[in-house]
């Protein structure tokens, strides 16, 4: 199952590479990028990622999960070297685009694979796992970004370098999936019963696969009596609570503005006042704590409940975006200025990565009932990668026209909102089985139970 996670670490390196890479692109001997191309280079990956997330989740419905990540990983390969060698602004845009189908496909598809084959006890630590692969693909971009930044300064292609060592990781995912079996539910959910339970016998004991797969069976037979899995599904008022739980919490995980200090760390910083080369350095400090608060969180997720988890973050994230606004404001021009908003981008990433991401990701795959859980999470991370492609192309131009510290008050306004609605609509996911869900949600319906969200 840790083979699958790759996915997640092409996510990480792909999305975060682009943050030291663009410095170099925008030089007049390269792309000579303006605000509004960076911003449209960083964000077509993003645009290709909601379209990959959206068919992803039904191609893996169709298909099954392990052989539509098997060919990801050729895609991640293709694309990353035709990123590493576009010769001009629009050849890069279509293959960013083309990577991002990659990087969406993977966002929906791993953590759903992951989630329906780990044990329920521990299916909070794997699908964080791949939140970890995640933030640890970007630590990599960022130490390979300072590493060819700094010691290639001169070498205005030092981008090339930077994108195409995205093709190695690819490469290890394709070899890791053969050996990998697909998910016993999406088997049992063909009829491939006897596969099925093969599969469980090899990743539990056989008391155990035995007793689960008897659980899976049932949930199976129950969604064949039901038509194939579409948009429609999701008009039943129960199915359509949980679709905009699923879309509201991916949209909070990107409202934070989380991405704009991933894709564009290097330029905040530059902004603030540090030179390039300092600020590839400086913004390895965002992937470690990245990286550190991650860890945190799979030690988290299986100790405290989702929403406060979820809650606290939010929290904090947008506390510390509050403060980076006023002292962008109080502290313009000074020499501290860098260093206070590089610590304040540390608590930021702290908080989200350490409670928003993890949760964020886990709700998504573990929410939705097995028959629309492809269709259903393809859906919510669809509007996700939607919301990161809006403020990934908006952002470059919005920090140019407004300066940073408005920039930051316009997300600290959709922090607030973010807050709201977890406060009022987010379900408590934790110490359930997935088929326990189902039923919960189907049965809470069924008798028009009133009790609040927040009391699940």
């Amino acid at each position: 199952m840790i083979s699958a996670t790759f996915g997640g670490l092409l996510f990480g390196y792909d999305t975060g590479v682009i943050n030291g890479a663009l410095p170099f692109m925008s030089r007049t001997d390269q792309l000579n990028l303006t605000p509004v191309t960076e911003g449209l280079v960083t964000s077509m990956l993003l645009f290709g990622a909601a379209i990959g997330a959206l068919l992803g989740g039904k191609l893996a419905d169709r298909y099954g999960r392990r052989k539509m990540i098997l060919n990801l990983s050729f895609l991640f390969l293709v694309s990353s070297l035709g990123t590493a060698f576009a010769p001009n602004v629009v050849t890069m845009v279509v293959f960013r685009f083309l990577l991002g189908l990659a990087v969406g496909g993977a966002s929906s598809m791993v953590p759903a694979f992951l989630a329906e084959m780990a044990p329920h006890e521990k299916r909070g630590r794997m699908v964080t796992q791949n939140e970890l692969m995640i933030v640890g693909g970007q630590l990599l971009a960022y130490v390979f970004n300072a590493i060819l930044g700094v010691a290639m300064a001169d070498t205005g292609h030092v981008w090339r370098y930077m994108l195409i060592i995205c093709a190695v990781p690819a490469l290890i995912l394709f070899l890791s999936m053969l050996i990998v079996p697909e998910s016993p539910r999406w088997l049992t959910s063909k009829g491939k019963k006897d596969e099925a339970l093969r599969v469980l016998k090899r990743i539990r004991d056989e008391k155990r696969a035995e007793a689960e797969f008897i659980e899976i069976e049932a949930a199976a037979e129950k969604d064949s009596e039901l038509e194939k899995a579409s948009i429609k599904d999701f008009s039943a008022p129960w199915l359509r609570r949980i679709l905009l739980i699923g879309i509201g919490v991916a949209v909070v995980n990107q409202i934070t503005g989380v991405n704009s200090i991933m894709y564009y760390g290097t330029q905040i910083l530059q902004k603030s006042g540090f030179g390039t080369k300092a600020a590839l350095v400086a913004n390895i400090a965002n992937g470690l704590i990245s990286v550190i608060a991650v860890i945190v969180g799979i030690w988290l997720v299986g100790k405290v409940n989702r929403r406060p988890m979820l809650m606290i973050g939010l929290a904090g994230t947008t506390t510390s975006l509050l403060l980076i606004a006023i002292f962008s404001m109080a502290f313009d021009g000074s020499a501290a200025l860098p260093y206070i908003v590089l610590s304040l981008t540390v608590i930021f990433l702290a908080f989200m990565q350490g409670c928003v991401g993890p949760v964020t990701w886990l709700v998504i795959a573990e929410i939705f009932p097995q028959r629309l859980r492809g269709l259903g999470s393809g859906i919510s991370v669809f509007f996700l990668w939607m919301a990161n492609f809006i403020i990934g192309f908006a952002f470059p131009i919005l920090l140019s026209s407004a300066g940073l510290a408005n920039t930051f008050f316009v997300f600290v306004a959709m922090g607030l909102c973010g807050i709201g609605f977890v406060y009022k609509y987010m379900p408590e996911t934790n110490g359930r089985t997935l088929e326990e869900l189902e039923e919960f949600f189907r049965v809470q319906q069924e008798s028009k139970t009133e009790e609040p969200m927040i009391g699940i």
